[in-house]
């Protein structure tokens, strides 16, 4: 049975997933990461990946946060930590492969703003790895792993599904 998918209808700017957390849905990868409140809020002030000094340090701190709602018994704030280290991850090495970050050739239809995804875009041709970022790649990949596999993660993560979808 395919999962249900991230909801990007919802009013994410005026809910607090923390008080409704049965409108959450994991969706795939990072979907969401940038909308769902009150934890983008809390979460993105922390985010940094443009040298591996600023990766580690915020990467500490975001899986901090990660352990922090664990500990609370807040999935959708777990989910969320995760979600922003993944997305240090992907971020760093997309600027390790693309100078600027650009990846996509044209800007994003207007329709897909706030979605991942090439959206019929042709990729651009990947340049020579910066080191920098793909170290602090490395360095986010290792604490979103660590995330992943925490086993009150996995299963509150399979709560939360067989509860909510």
């Amino acid at each position: 049975m395919p999962r249900p998918k991230f909801d990007y209808s919802l009013h994410y700017a005026e809910l607090d997933l923390r008080r409704h957390p049965e409108l959450y849905r994991v969706g795939i990868g990072e979907q969401g990461v940038l909308l769902v409140q009150p934890y983008k809020g809390e979460i993105l002030p922390h985010w940094r990946f443009a040298t591996p000094d600023a990766a580690r340090e915020s990467s500490e701190k975001i899986y901090a946060l990660f352990l922090d709602y664990l500990a609370a018994g807040d999935f959708v704030g777990a989910d969320m930590a995760r979600k922003f280290l993944q997305m240090g991850f992907t971020r760093a090495r997309r600027y390790a492969n693309h100078k600027g970050g650009k990846k996509y050739d044209g800007p994003v239809p207007d329709d897909k703003k706030g979605q991942s995804g090439a959206h019929g875009r042709p990729e651009l041709p990947r340049q020579p790895e910066d080191p920098v970022k793909a170290e602090s790649a490395r360095i986010f990949k290792a604490k979103w792993d660590e995330a992943e596999a925490h086993p009150q993660y996995a299963a509150m993560k399979k709560a939360h599904r067989e509860h909510y979808g």
